[in-house]
């Protein structure tokens, strides 16, 4: 493989991670907390074996999260929350706490709080919250703090991280971090709303046309170097 080759190839590598994580965006349009990704391509110089020039190829290696707040929808459902601010629900999963901006939570039949995937929802100290089965009203403050009946039960754990660089990704819209959790003091909670995926439809859909196309020139180019080096070959096969 030539020069032209190497570097196609490394172009062509990036464009198709730059599709997967577009493609991700688009199916995570729907949901709730959602922060869409991006792609950020790198270029790298490496020298020519034999001579002093140099090549230019491309890397795309570091995925970027969009941590700007999706949009608002009013649902009045009891458990259906939504953070005003930069701050993040904690949950208990069998991996270990996560964070999470999905507020669709529900009360499970010990009468705890629970996402709609099973993991317990942590309060402010680390611990599940229980509610009680026969509460006939169940009210969530602007800080956190959950009233059941007119009894104050604790409050909703919501933190946020000294370097949100620090977030790791999972399934599901969660978070994972070894940073230190901190108590998110500018996040309000907003009861019976939810928040939506960031994804903008429009920007991903005309970002993934964009890709598309910067790939069949890519792969247009590539099969016109190997005609090139086919009949190179060729031709020279008949001098001999």
């Amino acid at each position: 493989m030539d020069n032209p080759s190497y570097v196609t190839l490394s172009r062509q590598s990036g464009l198709q991670k730059a599709m997967t994580v577009i493609a991700n965006n688009i199916a995570n349009m729907s949901t709730n907390g959602f922060r869409r990704e991006g792609v950020i391509f790198a270029e790298m110089y490496a020298p020519i074996p034999g001579q002093p020039d140099t090549m230019a190829m491309t890397a795309a290696r570091v995925r970027l999260t969009d941590m700007s707040a999706g949009p608002l929808t009013t649902t009045g459902g009891t458990f259906d929350f939504a953070i005003d601010g930069p701050g993040f629900f904690t949950i208990e999963t069998p991996d270990g706490p996560r964070l999470t901006r999905d507020g669709a939570f529900a009360r499970n039949i010990d009468g705890e709080l629970v996402t709609l995937d099973g993991n317990r929802v942590l309060d402010d100290g680390g611990a599940p919250i229980f509610l009680p089965p026969d509460s006939a009203s169940i009210a969530v403050a602007a800080d956190g703090t959950i009233d059941a009946d007119g009894q104050a039960l604790g409050a909703l754990g919501v933190v946020e991280v000294a370097d949100p660089k620090t977030l790791i990704r999972e399934a599901s819209g969660l978070f994972a971090t070894d940073d230190v959790l901190l108590p998110s003091e500018t996040s309000r909670i907003l009861q019976g709303r939810l928040e939506q995926s960031n994804v903008d439809p429009v920007i991903e859909m005309t970002r993934m046309i964009e890709v598309q196309r910067s790939y069949e020139l890519g792969s247009g180019f590539a099969d016109r170097e190997d005609d090139r080096i086919r009949n190179l070959v060729r031709t020279l096969g008949q001098q001999v």
